[in-house]
């Protein structure tokens, strides 16, 4: 009988088999997951505030998923959109249209990552607008392909020596009120940071240049930084005036992450285009883009697609997952339960000196720790020890952030309140 596997032996296969490039944040390796529980092949087990990097909002295996896939694989698996249509797609593509905001007729079509929905949304963009101009902004995370990760501001570990990227590319500052890119004090500012938007046409291209401003509701890998109330309405608005396609990047923000199905609602600001993937499909590989039905019907027959968006195993899991949310009020149980894991977080801004700022909305929140709280100096080492000392302890955290010293939460929205880790918290 073999020996049973642990991730020592893994981690040994893994620096033989597996380039370096691909990272790691911790070394356990998974044996089996359910709910927010992951238990990796040496018995032990987690409590997950990663989900997959945001990917996991229903859960680990739900069993309503799980039956979905089973009974799609049994008939068929891939056919291909573009040769033998299939029910599921279109399902799904009705199904979201009707739930991404705005009154308006819409179209979605799917791809297979998030980075491909980025792609495809801008490339609907310039076709629709006849102009190359894209505006991005600094903390951004867009993937990693070419357009993505030129549209991605973070240069280590994403775009360094992995250049020259992709042009007519222009990066704007972020409303990043704890580290004010102008020096200013919101709310006296007067929210400059939006409204330099006019300001970015005269220095750095012109409005009637620019086919697509992309932006996440809250940055994700750039910190979870939620920009102040007002910033997304002065934003859209000047969009609105200049005929540039409003892109709203809901890859790690949506499907119930925030207490709104798309993180954007908060804030009534109605996007032309909406890019979805990570929680859509509950780990199966599915995005989608939807937008406007004059913009996304604008590029000819064949400009868009490929082989395997679409799939409809996963199209089935995105249905499920849609019902899912539904059926158990998750979008309030993210809100209710965010407002918990919100006082605690503060609790702790009072009692440690090292915690700078406590942001986020819902269940999308993120610790920014410091050195100092008159200098701001990023606390990385320090965040990487604590993220050590917990998966040691049991819960599985990861960070983000421009600086590295950022700890952000993306437990399932199924988790239970009763989980030892999870009442430690709130």
């Amino acid at each position: 009988m073999n020996e049973p596997v642990t991730s020592k032996d893994l981690n040994e296969r893994r620096s033989k088999a597996v380039p370096r490039g691909p990272f790691n944040i911790h070394a356990s390796f998974t044996a089996r997951a359910e709910g927010a529980l992951i238990y990796d092949v040496d018995g032990r087990e987690y409590v997950d505030f990663a989900g997959g990097i945001g990917v996991m909002n229903v859960g680990h295996c739900h069993p309503k998923v799980v039956a979905s896939i089973k009974n799609q694989v049994e008939k068929y698996t891939h056919p291909c959109f573009h040769v033998n249509m299939y029910e599921p797609y279109v399902e799904l593509a009705e199904r979201l249209c009707a739930l991404t905001p705005g009154d308006f007729p819409k179209m979605a079509m799917f791809a297979n990552s998030g980075a491909e929905a980025v792609e495809n949304g801008i490339k609907v963009a310039r076709y629709y607008t006849k102009r190359p101009g894209v505006i991005a902004f600094e903390h951004a995370f867009h993937g990693r392909t070419l357009l993505g990760m030129t549209l991605t501001s973070k240069v280590k570990p994403y775009k360094f020596g992995f250049g020259p990227f992709a042009p007519e590319v222009y990066r704007m500052p972020y409303g990043y009120c704890y580290r004010c890119p102008f020096g200013l004090t919101y709310p006296h500012c007067g929210v400059y940071c939006a409204d330099y938007l006019e300001t970015f046409f005269g220095d750095h291209v012109a409005a009637e240049s620019t086919g697509a401003l992309i932006v996440e509701p809250i940055a994700g890998e750039g910190g979870f930084i939620a920009p102040p109330p007002e910033y997304f309405s002065k934003l859209h608005k000047i969009c609105k005036a200049y005929g540039i396609v409003f892109i709203s990047d809901e890859i790690q923000t949506g499907i119930g992450r925030t207490g709104k199905l798309f993180a954007i609602e908060h804030w009534n600001v109605v996007p032309d285009i909406v890019l979805s993937a990570k929680s859509l499909a509950a780990g199966m590989p599915l995005s989608a883009i939807i937008g406007r039905r004059e913009m996304m019907d604008a590029p000819h027959v064949g400009g868009l697609g490929g082989t395997y968006g679409g799939n409809p195993v996963s199209c089935r899991a995105a249905l499920a997952v849609l019902n899912i949310i539904e059926e158990e009020n998750l979008i309030q149980k993210a809100e209710q339960l965010g407002k918990k894991v919100r006082a605690r977080f503060e609790s702790f801004q009072k009692q440690f000196e090292i915690i700078g700022d406590v942001r986020g909305i819902g269940l999308m929140l993120g610790l920014e720790l410091v050195r100092d709280r008159e200098s701001k100096e990023p606390a990385a080492d320090e965040v990487k020890a604590i993220l050590k000392y917990c998966h040691e302890k049991g819960l599985i955290l990861i960070s983000c952030g421009t600086f590295g010293n950022v700890i952000r939460t993306l437990m399932p929205l199924v988790i239970e309140d009763d989980h030892h880790i999870l009442k430690t918290v709130i």
